[in-house]
């Protein structure tokens, strides 16, 4: 008897499922057993800008609402491109410019820090590899500790980032005097929360299915999860040459939504419960063009969609994690489906130097 030998697995997919090891590490490596935030951060500032590029600048929006939300600090994100075009760019003394790359050799965004430096800006890296150009030009420095991560789309790298970040926003959020304690509790169970939405995989390969027949998509979000919206479709635009589309819902409403006319699935994605005008905008979406409705995160059994994938989390902050997840795996299926080689996407490079 003859037995089918197991598929390999892609490094994206064994890199997506490292992540619960890699999110526990980083806080064994950047918190003390007193809770304290370990690296140092410059305490007199009052606004910080977020500079990247792709999936790294996906992580600056989410760290850029995260600041206001929890910290009370202004704080903005542009893509790295965008600030090179800029003849003047915000350089008062109270404003940290922060920029996030994984490799830490990412071309613009190097370019944006040494802008920044003409500006006399104090200038922090988020990173995942140390001693990197970005790395040694900083003026403070946060190392991811993902390890290598050799799959093109980026997966551990961005969670790691996002850690990070949020580890940032706690540490100014201490020194304005805000209790952090219950935010440190909530990261405590990120892993025990990674590894159950893991354990979803069987139902999103299902949804996945569905999603791979479509040649566009629209993933819809509003507030802090739009962030994870414009992440969810990279992520499934690298990996599978599907035409996917990010709007905020509302924004959404006003125009944009006449690409509904096409053949096209809505993916929306909510780590919050939805909002009466959330619920009435996705079901109007629905009743006009009788479209596929997949929501990841908080449904609303006013809300007529055709397949939900969750986990119950109580904490906003771990549920955004398990949510960029899903759309992870998601993204992995669809591609597998289509049959894609997920780790060496057509045209892209790892490292831009």
């Amino acid at each position: 008897m003859f037995f089918k030998e197991e598929e390999k697995k892609s490094s994206m997919e064994e890199e997506i499922f490292e992540q619960a090891i890699v999110l526990e590490n980083i806080l064994s490596s950047h918190i003390n057993d007193n809770n304290y935030i370990l690296f140092d951060i410059p305490t007199d500032i009052r606004k910080v800008v977020l500079v990247a590029s792709g999936s790294s600048y996906n992580c600056a929006r989410f760290a850029a609402d995260l600041f206001g939300n929890i910290a009370n600090i202004e704080a903005g994100a542009i893509y790295s491109s965008e600030f090179l075009l800029k003849s003047v760019i915000p350089h008062e003394n109270d404003i940290l410019y922060v920029f996030i790359t994984q490799s830490g050799e990412t071309s613009d965004t190097n370019k944006a820090l040494i802008k920044a430096k003409e500006f006399g800006m104090r200038t922090m890296c988020i990173t995942n590899k140390k001693d990197s150009t970005i790395w040694q030009a900083s003026d403070f420095k946060i190392d991811c500790c993902a390890g290598e991560e050799k799959s093109i789309a980026a997966t551990k790298s961005l969670t790691a980032q996002m850690l990070c970040c949020t580890l940032l926003v706690l540490k100014y959020a201490v020194h304005k005097g805000i209790d952090i304690s219950h935010y440190i509790d909530q990261l405590r169970t990120l892993s025990e929360f990674v590894k159950k939405t893991y354990e979803l995989q069987g139902d999103i390969k299902e949804i996945a299915k569905v999603l791979s027949e479509y040649k566009n998509l629209v993933v819809t979000a509003d507030g802090i999860s739009y962030a994870l919206a414009k992440e969810a479709s990279l992520k499934i635009k690298e990996t599978s040459y599907i035409n996917v589309y990010s709007s905020i819902l509302g924004e959404f409403m006003h125009g944009h939504v006449a690409v509904m006319n096409n053949k096209i699935a809505q993916i929306h994605i909510s780590i919050e419960d939805l909002s009466y005008t959330a619920i009435k905008n996705l079901n109007k979406i629905k009743e006009d063009y009788s479209s596929v409705l997949c929501i990841i995160g908080n449904t609303n059994d006013k809300v007529s969609e055709d397949y939900n994938i969750n986990i119950n989390c109580e904490s906003k902050l771990v549920k955004s994690f398990c949510t960029v997840i899903i759309c992870q795996i998601l993204a992995l299926e669809i591609a597998k489906k289509l049959k894609r080689n997920v780790d060496k996407p057509h045209g892209l490079n790892k490292i831009v130097k």
